[in-house]
């Protein structure tokens, strides 16, 4: 199999949940972390952040589906990233008002974060990056860590102007989605030997971060809760399914060539779009 690195154009377009409780996820999403609804289904409701045409999440109903074990492998958190730290600061605010719980905060050196969980115990990230060239590298590594937040210096971004909360504005995009995974090994040959992203860091315990053009990290992955364990069944609560798009048909054509080089079975949906499986059995789809 040739081996290629996916581009720096490269991102998580969609992210797809399950859930038994469709109107209350929607509500929660809407009202607290400011998505803004574009279209609805029978079983389906999109949302995006600042009224894009194409959905960045899709929350799915099926009241029979099996609950997640949150000790398995599947979705840690997805992480919203909001263009500036104004903008987080604004999000702050907001999620202080609503008296939703917050989970915490951490300065990661390469941008800061607030965590949270929808009504169904997905995980939730909303950060801010700080400046690419101010990011630490060792040797090609970026250097992260998990410190505490000035969190009365971040809601002093706003103390000049009043800025009423709207949602979550337009440029925000789904900057990286942290999953746990049964092997870090077995994560590191799919994601970067077969998919083509770039091993960022890898000396956190327990956890690899990875990306494609040297962003700090596009995939999380982690054995922190999941060390080991058999996925759950199919169609379980949680995370169904996420959305990789890449620049061009080349990378495309190239990508879906390279994994069946591999082994790996890929389906084609149409001209822009295949699937494929990874180690825990989760969807992935290829956008091109």
């Amino acid at each position: 199999m040739s081996h290629f690195t996916l581009p720096a154009a490269t991102a998580i377009q969609q992210v797809t949940l399950r859930t038994r409780r469709l109107a209350e996820l929607k509500i929660f999403y809407q009202t607290v972390l400011g998505l803004q609804e574009i279209a609805r289904t029978a079983n389906q409701v999109h949302l995006a952040a600042g009224e894009p045409t194409s959905a960045q999440l899709i929350l799915e109903e099926d009241k029979a589906a099996p609950l997640f074990n949150r000790r398995q492998p599947g979705l840690y958190h997805v992480a919203w990233l909001v263009p500036n730290r104004q903008e987080l600061a604004l999000a702050l605010r907001h999620l202080i008002q609503t008296k939703w719980p917050l989970q915490g905060f951490g300065d990661h050196l390469v941008s800061e974060a607030i965590y949270l969980s929808d009504p169904d115990g997905n995980g939730i990230e909303v950060y801010a990056d700080r400046p690419r060239n101010t990011w630490p590298m060792v040797n090609g590594q970026v250097q992260m860590d998990t410190l505490a937040v000035d969190v009365p210096n971040l809601l002093a971004e706003l103390q000049n102007a009043y800025v009423a909360w709207s949602g979550l504005p337009a440029g925000t995009v789904i900057g990286h989605i942290h999953l746990q995974v049964s092997s870090l090994a077995a994560a590191k040959q799919f994601y970067s030997g077969q998919l083509g992203f770039n091993v960022m860091q890898q000396n956190y315990p327990g956890a690899l971060f990875i990306s494609a053009g040297g962003y700090h990290h596009h995939l999380g992955l982690n054995t922190w809760h999941s060390l080991s364990t058999a996925p759950g069944p199919q169609g379980q609560t949680g995370l169904a399914n996420f959305t990789i798009r890449v620049p061009d048909h080349e990378i495309f054509n190239q990508l879906k060539t390279n994994l069946k080089a591999a082994g790996l079975a890929t389906e084609t949906l149409n001209h822009d779009l295949f699937a494929v499986q990874d180690p825990n059995n989760l969807q992935i789809f290829i956008q091109a």
